[in-house]
């Protein structure tokens, strides 16, 4: 019903919402890599709100429900998440999913992401990647890997997800609906970056394939691409 449906947080609302003590989504039992997506994907945007409502082919519409009105509307309404929802999501992922570990191990995000949209909402994936020319591949999110660069002291993620295209030898086959992109990973005892920059707008135009652009020498439609 459209009554137990909220919209996403925005501007002075998203500050007031989300700031201060027990605020944003309890994390217990290693829950920070779900929580941190789920906050990520849901608070301040509703681009995947097609997640929480659209019937999908496949769609368990249980974990919909729980998804929605356990976890979603409850961050948007007060801004805060109780773990035992996050829980109540893991349990049924753990039932679902065919992996026991769930509800209590650290996991991928992507791997989370992978099993909620595929396998249990039935979600087209979200991104179509080429590589040095070889086949497509669909994929649901991108996850940044790269050599550590000296020049990168406190990178913004444009910088990051050029750096990461570019020594992959990646294009966007077409512009994504939703770009959904995984910071460098680090553990405990060693991090890449001590602070990434969020940029608040991406400019694709690099990262497509065939797209057409400009030459910086010259101006006119460019013909060649130098790395």
């Amino acid at each position: 019903q459209a009554s137990d449906s909220f919209p996403p947080l925005s501007n002075e609302a998203a500050v007031r919402v989300l700031r201060g003590r027990m605020k944003g989504i309890q994390g217990h039992c290693n829950s920070c890599y779900m929580d941190a997506a789920l906050f990520s994907l849901f608070s301040c945007t509703s681009v995947l709100d097609s997640m929480l409502f659209k019937p999908f082919l496949l769609c368990d519409r249980n974990v919909q429900s729980i998804l929605r009105d356990e976890i979603v509307n409850p961050l948007r309404k007060t801004g805060f998440v109780r773990a035992r929802s996050v829980m109540h999501l893991r349990e049924q992922l753990t039932e679902k999913g065919q992996c026991s570990s769930f509800t209590n191990a650290e996991k991928d995000p992507e791997e989370f992401l992978n099993l909620i949209m595929h396998q249990i909402l039935g979600i087209e994936p979200l991104l179509k990647l080429q590589s040095g020319g070889q086949k497509e591949q669909d994929c649901y999110c991108y996850q940044i890997f790269m050599d550590k660069q000296e020049d990168l002291v406190v990178p913004d993620v444009q910088q990051l997800v050029e750096h990461s295209f570019l020594s992959s030898d990646l294009k966007l086959v077409e512009i994504p609906s939703c770009f959904i992109i995984q910071m460098p990973r680090f553990g405990k005892e060693y991090k890449m970056f001590s602070k990434i920059i969020p940029s608040l707008e991406l400019d694709i135009t690099d990262l497509l394939l065939d797209s057409p652009r400009e030459c910086c020498v010259c101006g006119d439609i460019a013909t060649l691409e130098c790395s």
